[in-house]
């Protein structure tokens, strides 16, 4: 069941008020970012950075972010313009509104060329940091493209802003409205459709060879494409193309392949000899017959799971004026259904042959990691604070859009209950787990990329630290990650309420605040209690002070780039920044020290849960609930019942171990009862049975 776009609007707004309230922030710095994430997650920009400038209402200048590209690599330049409208009721955006709308942002990427304009704005601004950007790198930039995100709807006799130009530069125009995000939650396959009319629009049909029997139940096909109608298709839709996980992890390893470019430079007719070709897949293409010849018409849903450095590397001689009229690509073509994207797509993308092999530890959405920290998240319940009675989870969404489909399918009843135990300030997304850990890993500079960058960096790691030691992801490792979500929301709350704090950069700030304290840590061979943070779900006083002391050395840096840097967001996002922040001298306070563990208790407690994670499996928990005397079950059965803590379902489990009747547990009813072992025992359930370990 999905909901409408009225419903989804509301939500959205009731989500911005509620974590900006929360954390002490400004509605419209929530707005930009949740509203962003739908473009990067559709594949529009890579990253969203905030840089607000809003001038005199005569001047009818206002700017909100930009699309955080490498200018100098992709000659685009985005600029984004925000439209919070400020009612949890869906309006209506008309024409002559959003013309005024871009008009301010036209406006600022004038005055932004304007030497004497830039320098009457304060340093300090984030409106003359982006400017200034804009300036050093025009030369680079040879397209402009302008982003309206609104929570209202465009009204439905506006087609839209046509395409103009600017300083020779041509300028596109496009709007996110509740009714484009509607859509775009509502398709399932995480983007919006991408429709490619060959024969219209690309210079005309393809030869097409079937590589596929009608038993096999699928489709699949090969064809050369000119390098020219590649191109030009890349140029049209861009990274979209790229599935996104494959997206990602390009953007880490480069654009361009130096052997690619050298034969589009200087030997072009061998291109097709010497090149792997693409591997891509579809929705549904259009065929036809003509003259003897199978012809490929149009495709839905195109994307390129292989081959992404190629396809960069021919768009790149394109946008150089290079002919390509010599060069040709071998594509792999396979006709995949949205229902078996999730687990076909990613097998493709494994199995295929490319320069840029995209191996099983690259990190998809089903990626075993991402199955155990969401059946962990699913079944996990986080220790009651305070001794209140309610329990809660923290839901993590491996895939976009799973809590409101988790929600979609309750009654309303069914619905509050889920909401009291699964709140919408613990939900959290693969990219926010990213940076939850890869502060601690010491890379606030890969962080301040943004989202999906900073992703594709961790996800490399996870990736090979996985085929090492996947009993390590376990869970202890998935309390670590809560305990590291805590801290990380509490640094953003904390640097919200400081006086020194006038807003702008705070997700730099926290970043580097977080990883300086872990890199001080270390060095001192001492370690966060992060069991103990889990367990408490909040962190001592101690620590928020260290945590507000450190964040305000913090903000003094960024603000202070070296000289031939102006523009903070960018000077977060070097590698020479964290050096100059690593090297700071900290004088932690002595109550934060004390609150540090050994880093031998630290291997312990890790050595347990990799003992703990082994159990868990049902083998081993089906000989550990048998081989324990029933005594201890039927202990552990009252104990819980005493203080209300067991289901009635995990009550009649728990009974089946108390050997009821001669019944032995089933493995799954086995591991089941471990779990409730484990839940029980942070309640504070002490006692241990013979031959199990405390």
């Amino acid at each position: 069941m999905t909901i409408g776009v009225d419903e989804l609007g509301r939500e959205l707004f009731q989500d911005i008020l509620a974590e900006a309230d929360a954390a002490g922030r400004f509605y419209e710095d929530v707005f930009f970012e949740k509203f962003c994430e739908f473009l990067m997650d559709a594949g529009e920009v890579d990253a969203a950075d905030r840089a607000f400038y809003r001038g005199h209402p005569s001047t009818g200048i206002r700017v909100d972010g930009y699309g955080g590209d490498p200018l100098e690599a992709s000659g685009t330049l985005t600029l984004i313009i925000s439209d919070l409208h400020q009612s949890a009721e869906v309006g209506r955006l008309n024409g002559s509104e959003m013309n005024t709308i871009f008009e301010r942002l036209s406006r600022f990427l004038q005055r932004a060329l304007d030497e004497d304009w830039r320098n009457r704005l304060e340093e300090t601004n984030p409106g003359f940091g982006l400017a200034d950007l804009i300036a050093q790198r025009w030369s680079s930039v040879d397209r402009v493209r302008m982003f309206l995100i609104s929570n209202r709807m465009l009204s439905e006799r506006v087609d839209g802003r046509e395409a103009g130009d600017f300083d020779g530069r041509t300028v596109t125009y496009s709007v996110w409205d509740m009714g484009r995000i509607h859509r775009f939650a509502a398709t399932g396959h995480g983007r919006e459709d991408v429709e490619i009319h060959l024969r219209d629009d690309f210079g005309g049909a393809l030869p097409l060879l079937p590589a596929h029997l009608p038993a096999e139940g699928y489709e699949s096909y090969l064809a050369v494409v000119p390098g020219q109608t590649l191109a030009a298709i890349y140029d049209r839709w861009g990274a979209r193309l790229l599935e996104q996980n494959v997206r990602v992890f390009l953007q880490a390893r480069g654009n361009v392949n130096r052997g690619i470019r050298n034969t589009l430079q200087s030997d072009p007719g061998m291109f097709f000899a010497y090149n792997n070709g693409i591997t891509a897949t579809a929705e549904a293409i259009i065929t036809e017959e003509r003259e003897s010849r199978f012809l490929l018409v149009g495709l839905k849903n195109f994307q390129i799971v292989n081959g992404g450095q190629t396809t960069a590397s021919i768009h790149l001689a394109y946008r150089n004026k290079q002919d390509l009229s010599r060069v040709f690509v071998q594509m792999k073509l396979s006709i995949v259904s949205p229902e078996q994207t999730e687990d076909v797509v990613p097998k493709i993308s494994e199995y295929a042959n490319s320069q840029n092999r995209i191996s099983a530890s690259d990190f998809f959405a089903n990626h075993p990691f991402h199955v155990r920290m969401e059946e962990f998240s699913r079944r996990k319940y986080a220790p009651s604070p305070d001794g209140a009675f309610r329990q809660t989870k923290w839901f993590y969404e491996r895939a976009r859009g799973q809590y409101a489909d988790a929600r979609s399918l309750l009654t309303p009843a069914q619905r509050r209950k889920f909401d009291l135990e699964n709140p919408r300030s613990q939900v959290f997304s693969k990219t926010d787990l990213a940076k939850y850990l890869n502060v601690w890993l010491g890379h606030p500079d890969q962080v301040s990329l943004g989202a999906q960058k900073n992703f594709a960096h961790f996800a490399q790691y996870i990736g090979r630290e996985w085929g090492k030691r996947e009993d390590s992801f376990n869970e202890g490792y998935y309390r670590e990650i809560i305990a590291k979500a805590i801290v990380f929301k509490t640094t953003e709350k904390i640097v919200s309420n400081e006086p020194w704090y006038q807003g702008g950069y705070r997700a730099n700030i926290v970043a580097y605040a977080i990883a300086k304290m872990s890199h001080d840590v270390l060095g001192m061979k001492r370690a966060v209690d992060f069991e103990g943070i889990w367990r408490q779900q909040t962190l001592g006083t101690a620590m928020q002070e260290s945590l507000a002391l450190v964040a305000r050395e913090i903000h003094d840096i960024l603000t202070t780039p070296p000289s031939g840097i102006s523009n903070v967001t960018e000077w977060a996002k070097k590698q020479a920044c964290w050096g100059r922040v690593s090297s700071l001298k900290i004088e932690w306070p002595k109550s934060f020290l004390m609150e540090l563990i050994t880093q031998e208790d630290e291997k312990v407690v890790k050595k347990g849960a990799v003992k703990d994670q082994k159990m868990l499996n049902g083998i081993e928990a089906q000989t550990v609930v048998v081989e324990t005397a029933p005594q201890f079950w039927q202990a552990l059965l009252a104990w819980g019942k005493e203080h209300s803590l067991l289901s009635p379902k995990e009550a009649g489990i728990l009974a089946v171990a108390c050997r009821a009747g001669g019944q032995i547990p089933s493995e799954a009813q086995s591991r089941r009862i471990v779990e409730v072992l484990e839940r029980l025992k942070t309640e504070g359930f002490h006692q241990t049975p013979e031959g199990m370990s405390a």
